[in-house]
C-alpha cells in the first residue's frame, strides 16, 4: 500500500472520529454526576469506608490544588486566581490545613500517605517558606509510606533552585514541567513565553538534586503551530531527556467562562487531518528516541518508574493523571479539587471567598458529588483498562454488564477500521487505535449513550 493512500485512510478516519468527547479522567464524567442522589453524609461514609478497607494496605493519596498564577495562559481550562500579590499565600495555606485537619477528624486514625500531588495553578508561585510550611503541615497529621511517591508541577519561568531543594528535601522525587512548545509565535499565542534556557535550567537542577523523574508537557493542536515547531520541540525535548512526558491534544474549549481562550481567532487553531499529522509526526519522533506509549498521551524511557507500572499493569490513572501505583481513596484539598473515595466522587466549592467561609464554619468546603452506582463501577473498571492497559475483559461476572451487545455492536465498526481486536469476552486496541482511545471508551460510557448533550461540554477528541 503507497503512503498517499495510508494518508488517505488515515484522514478518513480522523474526519470520522474526530468528534466531541470526555477525557475520562473519571467515570462517571463531571457533567455526568447525579447529584441528586448525593450529599456530604454520603461522602463521609464513602470516605470512611474506603479509608478503613485501604488505608493499612495501599495508604491514601493527596491532591492539592495551589490555584495561583501571575498571568493567564490561553490554553488553560484549570480553576486560576490571577494575582501578583504575593500576600495570598499564607491565608490559603492555613485555610488547606485546616481543611485537612477537618479530614483527619473524620478519619479516626492517622492515614499513611502513598502520594501527594501539588497542581493548580503555579504550585512555584508560593514561596519556599509556605511550601515547606503546607507539607510539614500536612505531614504533622500522618504516617508517609515507605515507598511514597511525592510529586508537584513547575512553571520553569518561576521554579528556582531554591525550590527544588526545598520539595525534594520534604520528600518529592518527581516534577513536572509545562512546556506545550518552543515556538515563540504559539508561544505569545497562548501566553505562555518561556525560553529553552528557562527550561533546561530548571530540567538540569533537578538532576542535579536528584529528583528520580522528571517530566515535560507538551501540547499539540496550538494556535499556528507548525509540523516544523512540533519537530523542533520534540527535538529540544530529547536533548534533555526527560524521564517520561505527555504529549496531548489542545483542548479548544472558548464556551467556558474564565478559562482565558480568547487571545486567537478560531481558524488559528489547526485542525482535523493537520492537527492528526502534528501528533504523527510527534509521536514518531518519540518513538524514534526510545520513548516508549505506556496510555493515552503518555510516553516513557524504559528506565521510568511509570515504564515498569505499565508493564506490570500496576498504572492507574485519576484526576491527577497516570500514577506508579494506586490507591483507592483520594482526598483533593482545596479550591475546586476533586476527591475519589473509589465509592464517591466529590468537589471541593470554585470560588476563593467561598471556600475560606465554608472552612470558617468547620465544614468540608463540597459543592456536589456523585455516588457510584453498581452498574458505573463495572465501566469505571472497562475504561480504566482500556486507558492504562489498552485493553479491557468481561471474562468475570463481575465485569459483565447489559449492554455489553450493543457495546460490541458499536465497536465493530472500529474493528473494521483497524482500531481495536475483538476476543472471546474481551477487546484489546491495536497500534492505530491508541490514537482513538477516547473513542473507543465513549463506547462504554453508558450515561453519555443514554443522554447525548445537546450543548457544547467536551473538546474534540481527535
Amino acid at each position: 500500500m503507497n503512503i498517499e493512500i495510508r494518508l488517505a485512510m488515515k484522514t478518513s478516519l480522523i474526519q470520522k472520529y474526530n468528534v466531541p468527547g470526555p477525557r475520562s479522567t473519571s467515570y462517571p464524567t463531571v457533567p455526568y454526576w447525579d447529584e441528586s442522589h448525593f450529599n456530604e453524609d454520603i461522602w463521609r461514609e464513602t470516605l470512611k469506608k474506603s479509608f478503613i478497607e485501604s488505608n493499612t494496605t495501599e495508604g491514601i493519596s493527596l491532591y492539592i490544588h495551589l490555584p495561583f498564577c501571575e498571568s493567564m495562559c490561553t490554553f488553560c481550562g484549570c480553576n486560576k486566581r490571577i494575582t501578583k500579590n504575593h500576600e495570598v499565600e499564607h491565608p490559603y495555606i492555613e485555610a488547606v490545613l485546616k481543611e485537612w485537619s477537618l479530614y483527619c477528624q473524620l478519619l479516626g486514625e492517622k492515614p499513611t500517605i502513598k502520594e501527594i500531588h501539588l497542581g493548580g495553578g503555579t504550585p512555584t508561585f508560593f514561596s519556599t517558606k509556605n511550601l515547606e510550611d503546607l507539607i510539614n503541615g500536612i505531614l504533622s497529621h500522618a504516617k508517609v509510606a515507605k515507598d511514597h511517591e511525592f510529586s508537584f508541577e513547575g512553571h520553569p519561568n518561576n521554579t528556582t533552585r531554591a525550590h527544588l531543594q526545598k520539595l525534594f528535601d520534604l520528600g518529592f522525587r518527581r516534577v513536572s514541567f509545562g512546556v506545550q512548545d518552543y515556538s515563540e509565535k504559539v508561544q505569545k499565542a497562548i501566553h505562555r513565553e518561556q525560553p529553552f534556557h528557562n527550561v533546561a535550567k530548571v530540567t538540569f537542577w533537578a538532576r542535579e538534586i536528584g529528583y528520580t523523574s522528571v517530566s515535560h508537557d507538551i501540547i499539540f493542536g496550538l494556535p499556528f503551530q507548525t509540523v516544523e515547531d512540533v519537530i523542533d520541540t520534540i527535538e529540544k525535548t530529547n536533548s534533555l531527556r526527560p524521564d517520561r512526558l505527555a504529549f496531548y491534544s489542545y483542548a479548544h474549549v472558548p464556551w467556558i467562562k474564565g478559562n482565558g481562550q480568547r487571545g486567537f481567532k478560531d481558524e488559528d487553531v489547526p485542525k482535523d487531518d493537520y492537527k492528526r499529522k502534528l501528533y504523527e509526526v510527534g509521536k514518531q519522533l518519540l518513538f524514534e528516541n526510545d520513548y516508549h506509549e505506556i496510555g493515552m498521551d503518555h510516553f516513557a524511557l524504559k528506565t521510568d518508574s511509570l515504564y515498569d507500572a505499565f508493564q506490570n499493569r500496576k498504572m492507574h490513572r485519576n484526576f491527577m493523571g497516570y500514577s506508579a501505583s494506586k490507591t483507592q481513596l483520594m482526598i483533593g484539598l482545596g479550591v475546586s479539587s476533586i476527591s475519589d473515595s473509589w465509592y464517591s466522587f466529590a468537589q471541593n466549592v470554585k470560588n476563593l471567598e467561598d471556600y475560606y467561609q465554608i472552612l470558617e464554619w468547620n465544614k468540608l468546603p463540597i459543592a456536589r458529588g456523585h455516588l457510584l452506582t453498581a452498574e458505573d463501577l463495572t465501566i469505571r473498571k472497562h475504561i480504566l483498562n482500556l486507558m492504562c492497559q489498552f485493553e479491557t475483559s468481561w471474562e468475570n461476572d463481575d465485569e459483565k454488564f447489559d449492554e455489553i451487545p450493543e457495546v460490541i455492536a458499536q465497536l465493530r465498526e472500529m474493528e473494521q477500521d483497524g482500531l481495536l481486536t475483538i476476543v472471546k469476552n474481551g477487546i484489546k486496541v491495536t497500534e492505530a487505535g491508541k490514537a482513538f482511545v477516547r473513542n473507543i471508551c465513549m463506547a462504554f460510557d453508558l450515561r453519555l449513550k443514554r443522554k447525548v448533550p445537546d450543548t457544547e461540554l467536551f473538546s474534540m477528541t481527535v
